[in-house]
């Protein structure tokens, strides 16, 4: 038997099942037992966040019924809920043909549902085609639009629909849901690399499930940290602990030679600013607002092995390092001598404290100076 990814997998397939959406879900749900399902439906948000998924459970709410309908549906397979990827179905001939069918009821239910893929891709021709209909829609045609884009969504498609903008999952949810899928899978991985998977994922659970899909791959049994950094290329997370340990150290050299050998496993030098700015971003929030704030997404061992780094640190420090680091990694792009620049930058951030010393220093000495 063919391999079925994860994502489509452990895709949701009832309302309840739904993660990181829990509000939409519960009220289309309402809506629906409640008897005040509207036409049109516009569905917002960026790739990966449950758009298809959600549209597909609805539908199979209004025109499902039976176990081979209802996984039918689910498949995008079912005569009575169609699906359209209006990224190739975008000329003004496919919207008339989609009009045309629409007027023959369901073979099945009460409801015929059309779920419309990138909406914002359709011609303006296609738009105007389709807008006649859903202006005045047969009584059994549903429409649920999805979109990534919505702001090219016409205004008077948008006005006829009930929009519901669906929001970046929170890496918590994804995390306790990859979690659940290495359980399923028979497999074990260390809470970090869930962690660290799921900040990849960048809100996408189905980003998230494929980068997991690629680590499971590996036939390893045991996911780990160091198997992702090898897979994607990423720097070592202990060698760039051992980095920052030099800033707060002002140790200038060491902090040059850990530098380096993060340089020398083959990564980049914007590779290395990026994963710096996003540990000394965990560090200032941490520094901030303690260590049980929930803004930085790490697991326990990790949490407390951070929150003792960002204790050898002040906020205020971590800000001008992390404003650092940021320009640096924008000038490298041009840089006829990059390498010179990172290590200029590494530099600079071991020597943070003592530049803050020398500044209070020079500021105590011109007050008194004045007085």
């Amino acid at each position: 038997m063919s391999y079925t990814a994860l994502a489509r997998r452990y895709r949701s397939h009832e309302f309840d099942e739904v993660v990181g959406q829990e509000p939409i879900a519960r009220t289309l749900k309402a809506a629906i037992e409640s008897g005040r399902v509207a036409h049109a439906y516009l569905f917002c948000g960026t790739r990966g966040v449950g758009k298809t998924s959600m549209a597909r459970i609805f539908a199979k709410a209004l025109a499902g019924g039976t176990p081979e309908a209802d996984a039918a549906i689910m498949r995008g397979e079912d005569t009575d809920v169609i699906e359209i990827d209006g990224a190739s179905n975008n000329r003004v001939e496919e919207a008339r043909e989609l009009i045309a069918n629409a007027a023959y009821r369901p073979m099945r239910g009460r409801d015929k549902v059309y779920i419309i893929d990138e909406v914002h891709m359709l011609s303006t021709q296609a738009f105007n085609a389709l807008l006649k209909t859903m202006e005045e829609p047969p009584e059994h045609v549903k429409f649920i639009l999805c979109t990534t884009e919505p702001h090219k969504v016409p205004a008077t498609i948008q006005s006829r629909c009930q929009r519901f903008d669906f929001k970046n999952i929170a890496t918590a949810d994804i995390a306790r849901h990859l979690e659940t899928v290495v359980k399923k899978e028979k497999l074990q991985a260390d809470p970090e690399l869930v962690f660290a998977v799921a900040r990849l994922g960048n809100g996408s659970m189905r980003d998230a499930l494929s980068l997991m899909d690629r680590l499971m791959a590996s036939g390893e049994k045991r996911l780990t940290v160091a198997l992702l950094e090898e897979l994607l290329g990423l720097p070592d997370r202990e060698l760039i602990g051992r980095l920052i340990d030099t800033f707060s150290e002002g140790d200038a050299g060491e902090a040059l030679r850990a530098a380096g050998a993060l340089l020398g496993k083959g990564i980049s030098g914007e590779q290395l600013l990026h994963s710096l700015l996003e540990r000394l971003r965990d560090l200032m929030v941490l520094s901030a607002c303690g260590r049980d704030t929930d803004l930085v997404d790490l697991s326990d061992d990790a949490r407390a092995q951070e929150a003792e780094r960002a204790a050898k640190f002040d906020a205020a420090g971590l800000t001008h390092m992390i404003a650092v680091c940021e320009a640096v990694q924008r000038a490298l792009k041009s840089s006829p001598a990059p390498r010179a620049l990172l290590d200029a930058c590494v530099v600079r951030l071991a020597m943070t404290e003592k530049i803050a010393d020398v500044a209070a220093l020079v500021a105590a000495g011109g007050g008194s100076k004045k007085a």
